[in-house]
Protein backbone atom coordinates (compact mmCIF):
# COMPACT_ATOMS: atom_id res chain seq x y z
CA UNK A 1 0.00 0.00 0.00
CA UNK A 2 1.33 3.40 -1.16
CA UNK A 3 0.55 6.34 1.11
CA UNK A 4 1.20 9.45 -0.42
CA UNK A 5 2.21 12.32 1.41
CA UNK A 6 1.80 14.61 -1.77
CA UNK A 7 -1.98 16.81 -2.37
CA UNK A 8 -3.53 14.75 -5.46
CA UNK A 9 -3.64 16.43 -8.70
CA UNK A 10 -6.80 17.88 -9.63
CA UNK A 11 -7.08 17.69 -13.52
CA UNK A 12 -9.90 19.62 -14.27
CA UNK A 13 -11.60 22.93 -13.04
CA UNK A 14 -14.10 23.12 -9.94
CA UNK A 15 -16.57 24.12 -13.18
CA UNK A 16 -15.53 21.50 -15.84
CA UNK A 17 -16.07 18.92 -12.59
CA UNK A 18 -19.47 20.39 -11.76
CA UNK A 19 -20.62 20.46 -15.45
CA UNK A 20 -20.09 16.56 -15.95
CA UNK A 21 -21.73 15.53 -11.97
CA UNK A 22 -24.30 17.33 -13.52
CA UNK A 23 -24.74 15.88 -16.93
CA UNK A 24 -24.72 12.64 -15.09
CA UNK A 25 -27.74 13.68 -13.04
CA UNK A 26 -29.34 14.62 -15.91
CA UNK A 27 -29.05 11.25 -17.72
CA UNK A 28 -29.86 9.29 -14.15
CA UNK A 29 -32.98 11.34 -14.58
CA UNK A 30 -33.71 11.45 -18.01
CA UNK A 31 -32.74 8.33 -19.40
CA UNK A 32 -32.04 5.92 -16.26
CA UNK A 33 -30.04 2.53 -16.31
CA UNK A 34 -31.66 -0.63 -17.06
CA UNK A 35 -31.09 -3.35 -14.02
CA UNK A 36 -31.92 -6.70 -15.36
CA UNK A 37 -32.78 -7.98 -12.05
CA UNK A 38 -36.31 -8.04 -10.64
CA UNK A 39 -35.44 -7.82 -7.18
CA UNK A 40 -32.59 -4.97 -7.88
CA UNK A 41 -35.69 -3.17 -9.29
CA UNK A 42 -37.77 -3.31 -6.88
CA UNK A 43 -35.66 -2.44 -4.04
CA UNK A 44 -34.66 1.02 -6.29
CA UNK A 45 -38.39 1.68 -6.68
CA UNK A 46 -38.99 0.76 -2.65
CA UNK A 47 -36.14 3.37 -2.31
CA UNK A 48 -37.52 6.25 -4.11
CA UNK A 49 -36.21 5.37 -7.73
CA UNK A 50 -38.93 5.28 -10.85
CA UNK A 51 -39.08 2.03 -12.41
CA UNK A 52 -40.87 1.71 -16.31
CA UNK A 53 -40.14 -2.61 -17.72
CA UNK A 54 -36.18 -2.81 -16.60
CA UNK A 55 -35.49 0.99 -16.67
CA UNK A 56 -34.64 2.26 -13.52
CA UNK A 57 -35.04 6.60 -13.40
CA UNK A 58 -33.00 8.18 -10.53
CA UNK A 59 -33.93 11.83 -9.26
CA UNK A 60 -30.78 13.54 -8.27
CA UNK A 61 -32.08 14.07 -4.81
CA UNK A 62 -32.17 10.22 -4.10
CA UNK A 63 -28.80 9.78 -5.99
CA UNK A 64 -27.22 12.57 -3.55
CA UNK A 65 -28.83 11.17 -0.47
CA UNK A 66 -27.90 7.48 -0.84
CA UNK A 67 -24.24 8.18 -2.00
CA UNK A 68 -23.92 10.49 1.19
CA UNK A 69 -24.22 7.03 2.98
CA UNK A 70 -20.87 5.75 1.69
CA UNK A 71 -18.14 5.73 3.95
CA UNK A 72 -15.09 8.23 2.60
CA UNK A 73 -12.58 5.24 2.85
CA UNK A 74 -12.75 1.37 4.79
CA UNK A 75 -9.90 -1.21 6.01
CA UNK A 76 -9.72 -4.17 4.36
CA UNK A 77 -8.98 -7.15 6.40
CA UNK A 78 -6.31 -9.85 5.65
CA UNK A 79 -5.98 -13.10 7.64
CA UNK A 80 -2.48 -11.86 8.99
CA UNK A 81 -3.38 -7.74 10.26
CA UNK A 82 -0.16 -7.15 9.27
CA UNK A 83 -1.32 -6.89 5.68
CA UNK A 84 -5.14 -5.08 6.17
CA UNK A 85 -5.06 -2.29 4.08
CA UNK A 86 -6.96 1.03 3.85
CA UNK A 87 -8.92 2.00 1.19
CA UNK A 88 -9.47 5.85 0.73
CA UNK A 89 -7.62 8.75 1.80
CA UNK A 90 -3.96 9.18 0.47
CA UNK A 91 -3.66 5.48 0.27
CA UNK A 92 -3.26 3.73 -2.82
CA UNK A 93 -3.86 -0.11 -2.99
CA UNK A 94 -2.50 -2.62 -5.91
CA UNK A 95 -3.97 -5.80 -6.87
CA UNK A 96 -2.41 -7.83 -9.81
CA UNK A 97 -3.95 -8.46 -13.50
CA UNK A 98 -7.67 -9.46 -13.46
CA UNK A 99 -10.06 -11.43 -15.92
CA UNK A 100 -7.25 -12.68 -18.43
CA UNK A 101 -7.87 -15.44 -20.60
CA UNK A 102 -4.19 -16.07 -21.86
CA UNK A 103 -0.63 -16.55 -20.47
CA UNK A 104 2.48 -15.39 -22.66
CA UNK A 105 4.79 -18.30 -23.08
CA UNK A 106 8.22 -15.90 -22.99
CA UNK A 107 10.08 -19.16 -23.82
CA UNK A 108 7.89 -19.81 -26.83
CA UNK A 109 6.93 -16.37 -27.44
CA UNK A 110 3.22 -16.96 -28.27
CA UNK A 111 0.37 -16.90 -25.91
CA UNK A 112 -1.57 -20.06 -24.62
CA UNK A 113 -4.54 -20.58 -23.11
CA UNK A 114 -3.97 -19.62 -19.14
CA UNK A 115 -4.79 -22.89 -16.41
CA UNK A 116 -4.73 -23.46 -12.44
CA UNK A 117 -1.38 -23.83 -12.34
CA UNK A 118 -0.62 -20.13 -13.93
CA UNK A 119 -3.21 -19.14 -11.12
CA UNK A 120 -1.06 -20.40 -8.48
CA UNK A 121 2.00 -19.59 -9.99
CA UNK A 122 1.01 -15.80 -10.22
CA UNK A 123 -0.22 -16.12 -6.78
CA UNK A 124 2.43 -16.89 -5.56
CA UNK A 125 3.98 -13.88 -7.30
CA UNK A 126 1.69 -11.49 -5.62
CA UNK A 127 2.28 -12.77 -2.08
CA UNK A 128 6.51 -12.39 -2.59
CA UNK A 129 5.90 -8.79 -3.89
CA UNK A 130 5.75 -5.91 -1.51
CA UNK A 131 3.80 -4.25 -3.79
CA UNK A 132 0.67 -6.22 -3.95
CA UNK A 133 -1.71 -5.73 -1.05
CA UNK A 134 -4.84 -8.21 -3.12
CA UNK A 135 -5.06 -11.46 -4.20
CA UNK A 136 -7.81 -13.87 -5.61
CA UNK A 137 -10.54 -12.73 -7.93
CA UNK A 138 -9.35 -13.45 -11.52
CA UNK A 139 -6.00 -13.26 -11.94
CA UNK A 140 -6.35 -15.34 -15.18
CA UNK A 141 -9.22 -17.45 -15.95
CA UNK A 142 -8.11 -21.01 -15.32
CA UNK A 143 -9.86 -22.74 -18.18
CA UNK A 144 -8.49 -26.40 -16.76
CA UNK A 145 -11.30 -26.22 -13.87
CA UNK A 146 -14.70 -26.44 -14.57
CA UNK A 147 -16.97 -23.24 -14.18
CA UNK A 148 -18.86 -23.97 -11.28
CA UNK A 149 -15.56 -25.22 -9.10
CA UNK A 150 -13.24 -21.99 -10.47
CA UNK A 151 -13.89 -19.16 -8.05
CA UNK A 152 -13.94 -21.59 -5.08
CA UNK A 153 -9.78 -23.25 -5.94
CA UNK A 154 -9.26 -19.79 -6.95
CA UNK A 155 -10.19 -18.54 -3.62
CA UNK A 156 -8.16 -21.10 -2.11
CA UNK A 157 -4.88 -20.91 -3.85
CA UNK A 158 -5.09 -16.99 -2.36
CA UNK A 159 -5.44 -18.23 0.62
CA UNK A 160 -3.21 -21.14 0.82
CA UNK A 161 -0.16 -19.24 -0.97
CA UNK A 162 -0.24 -15.98 0.89
CA UNK A 163 -2.03 -13.82 3.55
CA UNK A 164 -2.74 -11.06 2.16
CA UNK A 165 -5.87 -9.17 1.11
CA UNK A 166 -8.72 -11.30 -1.35
CA UNK A 167 -11.32 -10.63 -4.06
CA UNK A 168 -14.39 -12.69 -3.96
CA UNK A 169 -16.48 -13.69 -6.91
CA UNK A 170 -18.91 -11.56 -8.96
CA UNK A 171 -20.35 -14.49 -11.10
CA UNK A 172 -23.66 -14.48 -9.97
CA UNK A 173 -25.55 -14.76 -6.44
CA UNK A 174 -24.36 -18.34 -5.87
CA UNK A 175 -20.72 -17.87 -6.66
CA UNK A 176 -20.67 -14.62 -4.60
CA UNK A 177 -22.59 -16.83 -1.49
CA UNK A 178 -19.73 -19.28 -1.38
CA UNK A 179 -16.71 -17.06 -1.67
CA UNK A 180 -18.05 -14.81 1.38
CA UNK A 181 -18.68 -18.51 3.26
CA UNK A 182 -15.34 -19.72 2.18
CA UNK A 183 -13.91 -16.38 3.99
CA UNK A 184 -15.63 -16.99 7.31
CA UNK A 185 -14.24 -20.21 7.21
CA UNK A 186 -11.08 -18.55 7.62
CA UNK A 187 -11.86 -15.30 9.49
CA UNK A 188 -13.84 -17.38 12.31
CA UNK A 189 -17.70 -16.69 10.86
CA UNK A 190 -19.54 -14.95 8.55
CA UNK A 191 -20.69 -12.80 11.33
CA UNK A 192 -17.06 -11.41 11.74
CA UNK A 193 -16.71 -11.25 8.14
CA UNK A 194 -19.72 -8.85 8.13
CA UNK A 195 -18.04 -7.10 11.08
CA UNK A 196 -14.71 -6.60 10.09
CA UNK A 197 -14.74 -6.69 5.49
CA UNK A 198 -12.69 -9.49 3.92
CA UNK A 199 -13.48 -9.84 0.70
CA UNK A 200 -13.44 -6.99 -2.16
CA UNK A 201 -15.50 -7.74 -5.07
CA UNK A 202 -15.47 -6.14 -8.98
CA UNK A 203 -19.14 -4.97 -9.91
CA UNK A 204 -18.77 -4.09 -13.50
CA UNK A 205 -21.55 -1.84 -15.98
CA UNK A 206 -22.27 -3.15 -18.59
CA UNK A 207 -22.11 0.39 -21.23
CA UNK A 208 -23.94 1.41 -22.09
CA UNK A 209 -26.37 2.46 -19.14
CA UNK A 210 -27.24 -1.49 -18.00
CA UNK A 211 -26.27 -3.91 -15.33
CA UNK A 212 -26.18 -7.71 -15.66
CA UNK A 213 -28.06 -9.97 -13.83
CA UNK A 214 -24.93 -11.87 -12.33
CA UNK A 215 -23.19 -8.42 -11.62
CA UNK A 216 -26.11 -7.57 -9.63
CA UNK A 217 -27.09 -10.87 -7.94
CA UNK A 218 -23.68 -10.60 -6.55
CA UNK A 219 -23.61 -6.93 -5.54
CA UNK A 220 -26.86 -7.75 -3.54
CA UNK A 221 -25.00 -10.24 -1.84
CA UNK A 222 -21.92 -8.65 -0.72
CA UNK A 223 -23.60 -5.40 0.01
CA UNK A 224 -26.21 -7.14 2.36
CA UNK A 225 -23.24 -8.67 4.25
CA UNK A 226 -21.12 -5.40 4.33
CA UNK A 227 -18.43 -6.50 2.29
CA UNK A 228 -16.86 -4.02 -0.28
CA UNK A 229 -17.73 -3.96 -3.75
CA UNK A 230 -15.49 -2.04 -6.73
CA UNK A 231 -18.27 -0.42 -8.99
CA UNK A 232 -16.62 -0.11 -12.57
CA UNK A 233 -17.48 1.31 -15.39
CA UNK A 234 -16.41 -0.14 -18.74
CA UNK A 235 -16.99 1.98 -21.40
CA UNK A 236 -15.54 2.00 -24.79
CA UNK A 237 -15.33 5.56 -26.63
CA UNK A 238 -17.13 5.54 -29.74
CA UNK A 239 -18.38 2.14 -29.55
CA UNK A 240 -19.91 1.80 -25.98
CA UNK A 241 -19.76 5.44 -25.06
CA UNK A 242 -19.57 8.92 -26.51
CA UNK A 243 -15.98 9.24 -28.18
CA UNK A 244 -15.05 12.16 -26.50
CA UNK A 245 -13.48 11.81 -23.20
CA UNK A 246 -16.41 14.59 -21.21
CA UNK A 247 -19.28 12.46 -22.51
CA UNK A 248 -18.02 9.29 -21.80
CA UNK A 249 -17.51 9.98 -18.01
CA UNK A 250 -20.59 11.61 -17.92
CA UNK A 251 -22.23 8.10 -19.09
CA UNK A 252 -19.76 6.08 -16.88
CA UNK A 253 -20.28 8.60 -13.91
CA UNK A 254 -23.83 7.71 -14.13
CA UNK A 255 -23.49 4.34 -14.58
CA UNK A 256 -21.63 3.76 -11.24
CA UNK A 257 -23.44 6.37 -9.00
CA UNK A 258 -26.34 3.76 -9.70
CA UNK A 259 -24.91 1.10 -8.62
CA UNK A 260 -23.47 3.33 -5.38
CA UNK A 261 -27.38 4.05 -4.66
CA UNK A 262 -28.48 0.00 -5.15
CA UNK A 263 -25.57 -0.57 -2.67
CA UNK A 264 -26.63 1.99 0.13
CA UNK A 265 -30.19 0.95 -0.13
CA UNK A 266 -29.86 -2.56 0.92
CA UNK A 267 -27.78 -1.29 3.02
CA UNK A 268 -26.05 2.31 4.05
CA UNK A 269 -22.68 2.41 4.82
CA UNK A 270 -22.01 -0.65 2.51
CA UNK A 271 -18.17 0.23 1.72
CA UNK A 272 -18.24 1.09 -1.94
CA UNK A 273 -15.33 2.35 -4.97
CA UNK A 274 -15.77 4.75 -7.58
CA UNK A 275 -14.48 3.14 -10.38
CA UNK A 276 -13.64 2.55 -14.02
CA UNK A 277 -11.59 0.51 -16.36
CA UNK A 278 -12.91 2.32 -19.29
CA UNK A 279 -10.96 3.08 -22.36
CA UNK A 280 -10.29 4.86 -25.75
CA UNK A 281 -11.22 2.65 -28.80
CA UNK A 282 -8.69 3.41 -31.88
CA UNK A 283 -11.30 3.49 -34.61
CA UNK A 284 -8.77 3.09 -36.85
CA UNK A 285 -8.58 -0.91 -35.86
CA UNK A 286 -11.37 -0.99 -33.51
CA UNK A 287 -8.92 -1.72 -30.63
CA UNK A 288 -8.97 -0.49 -27.08
CA UNK A 289 -5.92 1.68 -26.47
CA UNK A 290 -5.30 1.12 -22.76
CA UNK A 291 -2.37 2.03 -22.75
CA UNK A 292 -2.98 5.83 -24.14
CA UNK A 293 -2.55 9.39 -22.59
CA UNK A 294 -6.28 9.45 -23.30
CA UNK A 295 -6.91 6.98 -20.99
CA UNK A 296 -4.67 8.79 -18.38
CA UNK A 297 -6.91 11.86 -18.48
CA UNK A 298 -9.89 9.21 -17.96
CA UNK A 299 -8.97 7.72 -14.80
CA UNK A 300 -7.48 11.24 -13.04
CA UNK A 301 -11.07 12.62 -13.76
CA UNK A 302 -12.44 9.41 -12.16
CA UNK A 303 -10.02 10.27 -9.20
CA UNK A 304 -11.29 13.68 -8.93
CA UNK A 305 -15.12 12.99 -9.13
CA UNK A 306 -14.59 10.20 -6.06
CA UNK A 307 -13.50 13.04 -4.17
CA UNK A 308 -16.15 14.64 -5.24
CA UNK A 309 -18.39 12.46 -4.02
CA UNK A 310 -15.80 11.86 -1.11
CA UNK A 311 -15.82 8.56 -1.93
CA UNK A 312 -12.25 6.23 -2.49
CA UNK A 313 -11.78 5.48 -6.33
CA UNK A 314 -10.39 2.91 -8.33
CA UNK A 315 -8.59 2.91 -11.94
CA UNK A 316 -5.45 2.96 -13.79
CA UNK A 317 -3.17 0.14 -13.14
CA UNK A 318 -0.28 -1.11 -15.43
CA UNK A 319 -1.66 -0.80 -18.48
CA UNK A 320 -0.58 -1.55 -22.13
CA UNK A 321 -1.42 -2.65 -25.29
CA UNK A 322 1.90 -4.42 -25.99
CA UNK A 323 1.96 -7.71 -27.00
CA UNK A 324 5.31 -8.43 -25.38
CA UNK A 325 7.09 -7.33 -22.51
CA UNK A 326 8.94 -5.11 -23.85
CA UNK A 327 10.10 -0.81 -24.23
CA UNK A 328 6.64 -0.17 -25.03
CA UNK A 329 4.67 -2.07 -22.31
CA UNK A 330 7.36 -0.46 -19.95
CA UNK A 331 6.28 2.92 -20.76
CA UNK A 332 3.23 2.96 -21.12
CA UNK A 333 2.72 1.07 -17.82
CA UNK A 334 5.03 3.54 -16.21
CA UNK A 335 2.74 6.55 -17.50
CA UNK A 336 -0.30 5.14 -16.53
CA UNK A 337 0.73 3.87 -13.15
CA UNK A 338 2.65 7.36 -12.21
CA UNK A 339 -0.11 9.72 -13.18
CA UNK A 340 -2.85 7.21 -11.63
CA UNK A 341 -1.24 7.58 -8.07
CA UNK A 342 -0.23 11.31 -8.33
CA UNK A 343 -3.92 11.72 -9.39
CA UNK A 344 -5.20 9.72 -6.40
CA UNK A 345 -6.39 6.39 -7.26
CA UNK A 346 -7.14 4.63 -4.21
CA UNK A 347 -7.58 1.35 -5.90
CA UNK A 348 -5.37 -0.18 -8.60
CA UNK A 349 -6.54 -3.48 -10.21
CA UNK A 350 -4.47 -4.55 -12.81
CA UNK A 351 -1.29 -4.04 -11.25
CA UNK A 352 1.14 -6.40 -12.32
CA UNK A 353 0.88 -8.48 -15.20
CA UNK A 354 -0.91 -6.93 -17.93
CA UNK A 355 -0.35 -7.26 -21.87
CA UNK A 356 -2.65 -6.74 -24.41
CA UNK A 357 -5.10 -4.51 -23.34
CA UNK A 358 -6.32 -7.30 -20.76
CA UNK A 359 -6.52 -9.88 -22.63
CA UNK A 360 -3.41 -11.49 -21.78
CA UNK A 361 -1.01 -12.10 -18.57
CA UNK A 362 3.06 -12.14 -18.60
CA UNK A 363 5.03 -13.74 -15.78
CA UNK A 364 7.77 -11.45 -16.66
CA UNK A 365 5.50 -8.14 -17.17
CA UNK A 366 4.64 -8.92 -13.73
CA UNK A 367 7.59 -8.44 -12.52
CA UNK A 368 8.88 -5.66 -14.42
CA UNK A 369 5.86 -3.76 -12.90
CA UNK A 370 6.43 -4.92 -9.67
CA UNK A 371 9.33 -2.87 -10.21
CA UNK A 372 7.68 0.38 -11.88
CA UNK A 373 5.35 0.17 -8.59
CA UNK A 374 8.32 0.48 -6.31
CA UNK A 375 9.54 3.10 -7.97
CA UNK A 376 6.78 4.96 -8.46
CA UNK A 377 5.45 4.53 -5.66
CA UNK A 378 8.62 5.56 -3.76
CA UNK A 379 7.98 9.22 -5.68
CA UNK A 380 4.97 10.59 -3.87
CA UNK A 381 6.23 9.61 -0.63
CA UNK A 382 8.55 13.21 0.42
CA UNK A 383 12.29 12.85 2.43
CA UNK A 384 12.46 14.12 5.71
CA UNK A 385 14.55 17.66 6.04
CA UNK A 386 15.87 18.17 9.89
CA UNK A 387 19.55 18.59 11.07
CA UNK A 388 20.67 14.95 10.55
CA UNK A 389 19.56 14.85 7.48
CA UNK A 390 20.87 18.28 6.56
CA UNK A 391 24.21 17.29 7.00
CA UNK A 392 25.81 19.97 7.99
CA UNK A 393 28.57 18.62 9.95
CA UNK A 394 29.20 16.15 7.55
CA UNK A 395 29.54 18.60 4.53
CA UNK A 396 31.99 20.65 6.22
CA UNK A 397 34.04 17.79 7.59
CA UNK A 398 34.15 16.28 3.87
CA UNK A 399 35.38 20.27 2.90
CA UNK A 400 36.00 20.83 -0.93
CA UNK A 401 37.32 18.06 -2.95
CA UNK A 402 36.97 15.36 -0.24
CA UNK A 403 34.44 11.84 -0.33
CA UNK A 404 31.63 10.87 1.81
CA UNK A 405 32.11 7.54 1.15
CA UNK A 406 33.60 6.58 4.69
CA UNK A 407 31.50 8.97 6.21
CA UNK A 408 29.50 7.71 9.23
CA UNK A 409 26.87 9.78 7.94
CA UNK A 410 26.87 8.33 4.64
CA UNK A 411 27.11 4.56 6.49
CA UNK A 412 23.64 5.58 8.78
CA UNK A 413 22.14 6.65 5.76
CA UNK A 414 22.79 4.40 2.63
CA UNK A 415 20.24 1.50 3.44
CA UNK A 416 17.24 4.21 3.09
CA UNK A 417 17.61 4.29 -0.57
CA UNK A 418 15.03 2.00 -2.70
CA UNK A 419 17.10 -1.57 -3.70
CA UNK A 420 15.80 -2.07 -7.41
CA UNK A 421 14.59 -6.22 -7.62
CA UNK A 422 15.93 -6.79 -11.38
CA UNK A 423 16.65 -3.25 -13.34
CA UNK A 424 20.34 -3.30 -14.17
CA UNK A 425 22.73 -0.48 -12.44
CA UNK A 426 26.42 -2.10 -13.77
CA UNK A 427 28.91 -0.32 -15.83
CA UNK A 428 29.55 -1.54 -19.09
CA UNK A 429 33.34 -2.28 -18.02
CA UNK A 430 32.52 -4.16 -15.23
CA UNK A 431 29.04 -5.71 -16.43
CA UNK A 432 28.65 -9.49 -16.41
CA UNK A 433 25.29 -9.85 -17.77
CA UNK A 434 23.98 -8.05 -20.87
CA UNK A 435 20.38 -9.69 -21.17
CA UNK A 436 17.64 -7.75 -21.31
CA UNK A 437 14.79 -6.38 -18.53
CA UNK A 438 12.43 -9.08 -19.98
CA UNK A 439 15.09 -12.34 -19.65
CA UNK A 440 16.19 -11.09 -15.95
CA UNK A 441 12.24 -10.86 -15.35
CA UNK A 442 12.14 -14.38 -17.04
CA UNK A 443 14.60 -16.08 -14.62
CA UNK A 444 13.59 -13.90 -11.57
CA UNK A 445 10.11 -15.19 -11.42
CA UNK A 446 10.83 -18.72 -12.10
CA UNK A 447 13.47 -18.73 -8.71
CA UNK A 448 10.83 -16.70 -7.05
CA UNK A 449 7.86 -19.46 -7.66
CA UNK A 450 9.89 -22.35 -7.29
CA UNK A 451 11.74 -21.06 -3.81
CA UNK A 452 8.04 -20.19 -2.33
CA UNK A 453 6.86 -21.10 0.90
CA UNK A 454 3.39 -20.64 2.10
CA UNK A 455 2.35 -18.73 4.89
CA UNK A 456 1.38 -20.60 8.15
CA UNK A 457 -2.34 -21.70 8.08
CA UNK A 458 -4.22 -23.89 10.49
CA UNK A 459 -4.86 -27.33 9.22
CA UNK A 460 -8.46 -27.13 10.24
CA UNK A 461 -9.26 -23.97 8.25
CA UNK A 462 -7.59 -25.57 4.73
CA UNK A 463 -9.23 -28.69 6.07
CA UNK A 464 -12.47 -27.16 6.11
CA UNK A 465 -12.08 -24.79 2.93
CA UNK A 466 -11.71 -28.83 0.81
CA UNK A 467 -14.80 -30.10 2.36
CA UNK A 468 -16.41 -27.04 1.20
CA UNK A 469 -15.30 -27.43 -2.23
CA UNK A 470 -16.07 -30.98 -2.77
CA UNK A 471 -19.78 -30.10 -1.20
CA UNK A 472 -20.00 -27.28 -4.05
CA UNK A 473 -18.61 -30.21 -6.61
CA UNK A 474 -21.98 -32.40 -5.40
Amino acid sequence: MISRDLNPIDFLKVEDLEKIHKASLTVLEKNGVEFHSPEAREVLQKGGAKVEGEKVFFPPELVMEQVSHAPSEFTLHARNPENSVTVGGNHTVHAPGYGSPYVMDYENDKRRSAKYDDYVAFTKLCGNSKNCDVVGGVVVEPNDVPDNLRHAKMLQAAVKHTDKCLMGSAMGEKKAQESLEMAGIVFGGVDKVRENPALVSLINTNSPLQFDPRMLEALMVYARNNQPVLVSALAMTGTTSAVTLAGSLVQQCAEVLSGIVLAQLINPGTPVVFGSASSIVDLRTGNLAIGSPESVKMFSVIAQLARYYDLPSRGGGSLTDALIPDAQSGYESMMVVLSSIMSGINFMLHSMGLLENYMTMSYEKFVIDDEILGMAGNYPGTFPVDDDTLAVDAILQVGSGGNYIAQEHTFRHMKEMRVPIISARENYAGATDFSDTAKRAHEYCKTVIEEHQDPPLDEKIEEELNKYIENIKE
